[in-house]
Order: structure tokens, then C-alpha cells, then sequence
């Protein structure tokens, strides 16, 4: 029977955050002590990252130690030296005859509009998000990446909403599949019955908009004019299946279904999308099911980002209304 679990169920990884509230940004860090196969699948047309040439099937590294999700586009692609050196400190990373080397992998959403644009993750904010993986509690809304997440920018951050970060994990028999992501989307949040739950409003205050129809009706001509262009959603999913990288890539794919069931657009030139997927090990599983449930996971937390989020810097959020 699938039941839903902590995300803290799955074992051999730790979630930590930090973040700048008055800023309105902050990060997200899952650090596997151990290390983690590790794939990434990226159908958005504007990312922020460091790393993804690590996470290809080619590339040497069978594992990585971290992920962390940033705020402050490219700029808080920083905050991932912190990490760096708080696994340095503790010993973990790639074995070299030098001593280690941490493989941190990173992405960033574009949260400017919310709060100071000028705020972005640094060093040690990212060694701060580290160390309060030792807590391993993990919150929901305006917390870590999800500090200045917004939803529905088609027509600028005037119509738009606060959103979050939302967590879900699930379960079936011993197979476990978890899912953290940062909703910071150009398009609108819907409900399992296709309904809006959070997105751009309309200028008349009577509800939403329809991102969805707009773009189709009008393209992205208002990019320039009002910063459309200021959006993505990332995230991570994970598994205490056993894989490898490639097959990683894979359930990164079939994650990001997810993504497609719960958001509208998505996946557009004007946002970052990127979901990343790390196994820990432990269980075997089969692939396909691995990746369903994860999207199934993806697609619940997408919606927990706009449950959870809470009002701020001027962007109302659903709860409130």
C-alpha cells in the first residue's frame, strides 16, 4: 500500500537550509555523508548550476556529497563553497592524493523581485544551511530557496504570488521516494482537479489569469517590459533504491512528470527548470516504479510550496486569502 513518510524516513541523506528573510532569499542542502549517485534533468531554457557536467553519464564521478538549491540567480551559485568547505572540515568528499574534494552540485532560482535585490546566498550562508543539516528538519514555505519563490510573473511580479518550498515523500513496501523542490515558476500551480491554486492574478483582482492561455495567446512579448524572465523551479528527488548515475539521469526524467501534472507552463525559455535525483542505496527497486513515485512526490510538493507559503514583501500568498 503507498502511504506517505517524513522524507527524514529515507536514510543517507540530510536536509538543511538557511536563509536571509529580510533579503527574502536563502538555500536548500542535501548532503549525502556517504555519497550518492546522482542524474539531473534540466528541460528548462534559462539555469543557473554548477556541476552538471559531473552529474553526465560520461563523466568519471560515479557519486556526489551534496546538492544545494540557492536563491539569488547565478550570484548564489556561491553559497555552494560553503558546503564545499563544511564537507572539507568533516573529511567527506572525492578521495585524491591531495586530500578530499567535495562534489557539490548546485542550481539556483531567479528570486530578485522578492525582497532586496541585491540579497543572494554566499559561502556562509550555504555553510550555515550545512550545519543545520545536522537537525535534519527540513521546513516547508518560506524557508531555504523557498524564502523568495514566486508563481505567475507572465505579466510581472505586480500579478504574481508568493510561493516556497514544498516536501513530500512516499513509500510502498520497503521502496521509498522523497521529493523537495523550490516553486519559483513563470507559470501557475494547479490542484489535481485542474484547478489554479496559486499563480498570476488578474489586473480586474477577479481571480486568476490563465498563464496558461496567455502564453498561448500572446508568447512571451512582455519578457523585457517586466521581468518575466525571472523564474525556475528546482529540486531534488530521493530514493533509498539502488542505482547508478545513468539510471539516476533516467528517474531524474520521469520525476520531472511531476513538474508537468502541477505546473502550467512549465519548462519555458524563460524559466530554469531543473530537477536533480540521488539514490542512497539500500533497496532494490525497479526503475520505472522508482520514477513514478517520484513523480508523484514531485508533484505533491510542487502544491505544498503554495500550501505552505506564507505573504511576504508585498506578494500575497494563498493561505492568506
Amino acid at each position: 500500500m503507498l502511504h506517505r513518510i517524513d522524507i527524514k524516513e529515507i536514510k543517507g541523506i540530510r536536509i538543511g537550509h538557511a536563509e536571509d528573510t529580510c533579503g527574502g532569499t536563502g538555500c536548500t542542502v542535501c548532503i549525502a555523508p556517504g555519497g550518492a549517485p546522482c542524474g539531473i534533468d534540466g528541460r528548462g531554457g534559462g539555469p543557473a548550476s554548477r556541476e552538471t557536467e559531473l552529474l553526465k553519464p560520461t563523466a568519471a564521478a560515479e557519486c556526489v556529497h551534496a546538492v544545494i538549491l540557492c536563491g539569488g540567480s547565478a550570484f548564489g551559485l556561491a553559497a555552494a563553497d560553503g558546503v564545499m568547505k563544511y564537507l572539507k572540515e568533516r573529511d567527506i568528499g572525492f578521495e585524491t592524493a591531495y586530500g578530499v574534494v567535495p562534489l557539490v552540485a548546485a542550481s539556483s532560482v531567479f528570486d530578485l523581485p522578492c525582497g532586496d535585490s541585491t540579497a543572494y546566498p554566499d559561502s556562509s550562508m550555504g555553510y550555515k544551511a550545512a550545519v543545520d543539516s545536522e537537525m535534519n528538519d527540513p521546513r516547508e514555505g518560506n524557508f531555504g530557496a523557498g524564502t523568495g519563490a514566486t508563481v505567475g510573473k507572465m505579466h510581472g511580479a505586480e500579478f504574481a504570488m508568493k510561493s516556497g518550498q514544498g516536501i513530500c515523500a512516499l513509500q510502498h513496501g520497503d521502496v521509498q521516494a522523497g521529493a523537495l523542490v523550490v516553486v519559483n515558476a513563470l507559470g501557475d500551480v494547479y490542484d489535481g482537479k485542474n484547478t489554479v491554486l496559486a499563480g498570476m492574478r488578474r489586473a480586474d483582482g477577479g481571480g486568476f489569469a490563465d498563464s496558461s492561455r496567455c502564453l498561448a495567446e500572446e508568447g512571451l512579448h512582455v519578457w523585457d517590459k517586466n521581468g518575466a524572465a525571472a523564474n525556475t523551479t528546482i529540486g531534488f528527488v530521493v530514493t533509498n533504491g539502488i542505482f547508478t548515475k545513468t539510471e539516476m539521469n533516467k528517474i531524474a526524467a520521469l520525476a520531472s512528470n511531476g513538474l508537468a501534472r502541477s505546473i502550467r507552463p512549465v519548462n519555458t525559455t524563460a524559466d530554469g527548470d531543473s530537477l536533480y535525483a540521488l539514490s542512497t542505496g539500500g533497496t532494490k527497486a525497479d526503475l520505472n516504479q522508482i520514477g513514478e513515485l517520484a513523480a508523484l512526490a514531485v508533484e505533491k510538493a510542487v502544491r505544498r510550496a503554495v500550501l505552505t507559503a506564507q505573504a511576504a514583501h508585498g506578494f500575497a500568498a494563498l493561505r492568506d486569502s
